[in-house]
């Protein structure tokens, strides 16, 4: 994560730092706690835009404080029929359409992030392991939604 983030910081559009504070804050009135990679993340930048500043720009790390369940920033409703509780939106694609990630499934520590297309939700597109594996990913494309293009990344 650290050659990552000093990318973010030298080639990007990255936040101030969240502080042990804010990061404890946002876990209690979650009700779960930031991943290794997330927690590295948020401590080096609250939120982040990629390639290009807002308000133009495709790839937007949510700082902490506007994390929220991915059923109630794309539906509107935080009921179960609108998708699972355990959807959080981190990254905002600026179209409506959020990567999101499923704090309930915790594979090797990491939580997997998901494509969810406002006019498809709750149905998922994986798009990576980790937000390491994504951040890596998204450093690479572009400016572009590797997942969805068969194209190969570059670097």
């Amino acid at each position: 994560m650290e050659s990552l983030l000093a990318e973010v910081s030298r080639l990007h559009f990255p936040g101030h730092p969240a502080t042990l504070a804010q990061i404890a804050a946002f876990e209690t009135h979650v009700g779960w706690k930031l991943d290794e990679d997330l927690r590295a993340f948020y401590l080096h930048c609250n939120g982040c835009d990629l390639f290009v500043s807002s308000p133009d720009t495709r790839f937007r790390v949510l700082p902490l404080e506007q994390i929220m369940r991915a059923r109630v920033a794309i539906r509107g409703n935080d009921r179960d029929e609108a998708g699972a509780a355990s959807l959080y939106t981190l990254v905002d694609m600026q179209d409506s359409d959020y990567l999101v990630l499923d704090v309930a499934r915790c594979d090797s520590g990491h939580y997997p992030l998901f494509d969810a297309w406002h006019e498809t939700f709750p149905e998922l597109v994986p798009v990576a392991s980790s937000f390491g594996e994504f951040l890596k990913k998204a450093l690479c494309s572009g400016n572009q939604a590797f997942w969805l293009s068969s194209e190969p990344l570059e670097g």
